[in-house]
């Protein structure tokens, strides 16, 4: 099924592993040996879902963390190599590219190269992190609070006196 285009009513994780094996090969015929590869880190489908009649998810590679979503759902929206996605947290615009033998699927760069990653977990992490925010409404009351800064400022009072305490509204 790896040379038919995918189904939007396909199963999104299964897609997913499909679309990872692919990179595992382009990895091994032709990245490994690029200054871009970075050797601690693996190929990983992350957080794969149905969204809005399609599939979506993070595609973790040793050279690079890219948004992913099979191309042939947002056919009708594109306009070129490039289209706009509405996501929860807004729109995202996505590059469409031909992976081996997957087809054309739409991108959207999150790292590359990964070289900030020292291990498969911290770069897994980002990947949920990244996939969680995505699908989180901007207005939402979570969206809200993680804006609102950690701390709130310094009573000024307080400071001139010697004592740093944070002001409590």
């Amino acid at each position: 099924m790896i040379g038919s285009p995918p189904d939007p009513e396909a199963d999104a994780v299964a897609w997913g592993a499909l679309l990872a094996e692919s990179y595992r090969d382009i990895g091994e015929r032709a990245m490994r040996d690029l200054p871009i590869y970075n050797d601690a880190l693996g190929v990983e489908a992350i957080g794969f879902r149905r969204f809005n009649g399609t599939i979506v998810g993070i595609m973790v590679t040793p050279w690079f963390m890219n948004v992913v979503m099979p191309a042939s759902a947002v056919a009708q929206a594109m306009s070129g190599t490039t289209v706009q996605i509405r996501f929860p947290a807004g729109n995202i615009e996505f590059t469409i590219s031909e992976v081996g033998q997957m087809g054309r699927i739409a991108s959207c760069s999150l790292f590359s190269p990964m070289f900030q990653f020292t291990n498969m977990a911290a770069a897994r992490a980002t990947a949920e992190a990244a996939i969680a925010e995505l699908m989180l409404a901007g207005d939402s009351e979570e969206a809200v609070r993680r804006r609102e800064p950690a701390t709130t400022p310094i009573d000024r009072r307080n400071f001139l006196r010697g004592a740093l305490t944070e002001r409590r509204e």
